[in-house]
């Protein structure tokens, strides 16, 4: 399915955007495995987050759909059964990612799997540590690679030094830690998203918190507590950029979740000259939860590194389109991650930024883009990866003359309803 795009003049009115897809995995594996029953409103109902769901129905866990609402009947720590078929993840690496480190520590058989381009991404990164705890598991390319069968053992407690700051890979780790014998612990070089710490807390986990190291101590009991999901920044961050770089809008997204470990893309586009304000702060189901007022600014190139980059690393595509419209040279650094995303998102992003006219040199970590006025009225390929779909789309909105946008299905991975929201607030 392809998407046509005009010239927006303006973005006007109050919206809310869907739910947290991080939020909404981890709220759906914890509630699973906690005693009691869990009320989650606002999930994300997109299709990473429906793998997760059918994954744990797999495994016996009763969870019904309640109008918006979602009621996960959790049966404990010990409550799941072996799948009697794959599990498939389709295109969600943090489904396969943290469920790789849950079924690491049960007493059955598992296999998960997922589609063409989850199949190529590395899961090394999660199961080096998990081996370490005395997991089990096996896939093509040396483990690297799913398919990746489990078989389920009795884990210990590990101290792990993580090469990279990866929220994925220190909630695989604190999953399997929490049936392991002993303390587990992981140290990240930068501190990554939080979600998972402050979801364990929130079910009434012990989870000990220093800097960016991060233990548990296995066997712990989880115990059900409904949640609030609030929406999604990764989402909010379309619209956003969409209104800073449109004359003539003033745009109030509310309920955005603004958990400081998400919020990069928030300090990103004010160093950037974005016109940008946090109303009404609050907490919500141990996430920290505010409304989000934007205004047409002119933006100016920046450097984007260092601590900066995992608290906006799904966000740096859309970050590029800013980059295309601001004035001078935008320079991102220290994203090597990105080349590992649904796509090599480096190389994606560039390849549709050039076919609008600009200038993008890349680099092995990044790129390097220079500001100035996109083209319309050309195709853009989606390369199947729902940011860099809704990320080109931002970006023809500026153009002059009619841009389509090929192979747009791939955006109901994180944002089902983007188009239809889009036409409520863009004024033509």
């Amino acid at each position: 399915m392809n998407m046509t795009v005009e010239k927006t003049k303006g973005l006007k009115g109050e919206i809310t955007v869907p739910g947290d897809k991080s939020i909404s995995h981890r709220a759906l594996m914890f509630a699973s495995i906690a005693e009691g029953d869990t009320r989650i409103k606002g999930l994300l109902k997109g299709e990473d987050n429906m793998a997760t769901l059918k994954a744990f129905r797999q495994m016996g866990i009763v969870i019904e759909e309640l109008g918006e609402d979602v009621v996960v009947h959790g049966k404990g720590l010990h409550g799941l059964k072996e799948p009697e078929d794959f599990i498939d993840a389709g295109n969600s690496g943090t489904t396969i990612r943290l469920i790789t480190g849950l079924l690491s520590g049960q007493s059955f058989f598992s296999t998960v799997t997922g589609d063409q381009y989850l199949r190529k991404r590395p899961m090394k990164r999660v199961i080096e540590p998990l081996t370490q705890m005395g997991a089990r598991i096996f896939g093509r390319d040396g483990g690297n690679k799913a398919p990746l069968a489990i078989v389920g053992t009795k884990l210990k407690g590990i101290s792990y030094n993580s090469p990279i700051a990866s929220a994925q890979v220190k909630s695989a780790v604190l999953l399997a830690g929490l049936y392991a014998n002993g303390v587990t612990t992981l140290t990240e070089p930068i501190l990554s998203r939080d979600h998972t710490e402050r979801m364990l807390a929130y079910f009434g986990a012990k989870v000990e918190r220093k800097g960016s190291t991060v233990s548990i101590a296995g066997g712990q009991r989880l115990v059900a507590r409904d949640i609030e999901v609030p929406g999604d920044i990764s989402s909010a961050a379309f619209f956003i950029v969409n209104a800073l770089i449109t004359e003539d809008s003033d745009l109030l997204i509310k309920n955005v979740g603004i958990n400081p470990t998400r919020t990069g893309i928030i300090d990103i586009l004010e160093q950037m000259g974005g016109n940008l304000k946090i109303e009404n702060k609050c907490e919500v189901s141990g996430e920290p939860v505010g409304d989000i007022r934007v205004k047409s600014s002119k933006l100016k190139g920046i450097v984007i590194k260092g601590d900066l980059i995992p608290r906006a690393i799904d966000e740096l595509p859309i970050v590029g389109a800013a980059a295309a419209y601001a004035e001078g040279v935008t320079t991102i650094a220290d994203a090597k991650e990105l080349r590992v995303k649904e796509t090599d998102r480096i190389a994606t992003l560039a390849s549709e930024l050039r076919a609008m006219g600009i200038e993008v040199k890349e680099l092995e970590d990044g790129c390097v883009i220079v500001g100035g006025k996109p083209k319309g009225g050309v195709r853009l390929k989606s390369h199947g990866d729902h940011r860099i779909a809704m990320t080109m789309t931002v970006a023809a909105s500026g153009t002059d003359g009619i841009t389509t946008i090929e192979d747009v299905e791939c955006i109901d991975t994180s944002f089902p309803g983007f188009k239809e929201l889009r036409k409520k607030v863009s004024v033509q």
